[in-house]
């Protein structure tokens, strides 16, 4: 939970965060617009401001000290875990540990859609119904297509847009939903 969620949740304004921490305004300002890192904050700043909100300060803090990993390394992964635990237990795993919801709520969109995606693919593969917990995601989209790694350099080298359109027009229905161009998700190495 961001400090912006715990304001949200407990309808506080920055300055009344500052009032009730007795941390000084312009801090509590720096902090919530992004211009001071809470884990850069003295224990002192970061309990006052837990304290406050009604939350302990390994939650506040919780944010600050995940570490995002670059979406062709996210890619990989997701991958290889299908491919080691088998579909079937991919989606029981993905559906108990709600690792699309978490994902979306860190604003990591590539990485929850990505995830649904793959979710509704192996549903459809296995003719398993899919899990309505997500259908307000399946209605969102990427503003831009994200293509692999591997097909950027090919255009790149190519200086051409051809090798993205190839991509674009094999790619898995259930990815393309969300414009996450992806064809290949069961041979991984």
């Amino acid at each position: 939970m961001t400090i912006q969620d715990a304001m949200k949740e407990k309808k506080m304004s920055i300055y009344r965060l500052a009032k009730a921490s007795e941390v000084p305004y312009a801090t509590v300002n720096d902090i919530c617009n992004g211009k001071t890192r809470l884990e850069k904050c003295s224990a002192e700043t970061i309990y006052r401001l837990a304290h406050a909100l009604g939350i302990s300060m390994e939650e506040l803090l919780a944010p600050c000290m995940i570490k995002r990993p670059s979406f062709e390394n996210f890619k990989s992964s997701v991958c290889h875990h299908v491919k080691e635990k088998g579909d079937i237990p991919f989606i029981i795993d993905t559906l108990e540990h709600q690792d699309i919801r978490t994902y979306y709520e860190r604003k990591w969109y590539p990485e929850s859609l990505y995830l649904l995606a793959m979710l509704d693919y192996l549903s459809r593969e296995n003719n398993v119904p899919l899990c309505d917990e997500y259908d307000d995601l399946r209605r969102c989209k990427l503003e831009s297509p994200v293509y692999p790694a591997s097909v950027l350099a090919m255009s790149a080298a190519a200086k051409s847009d051809a090798p993205m359109k190839r991509a674009a027009d094999t790619a898995i229905s259930e990815f393309m939903r969300f414009n996450i161009v992806e064809s290949e998700v069961r041979n991984v190495v």
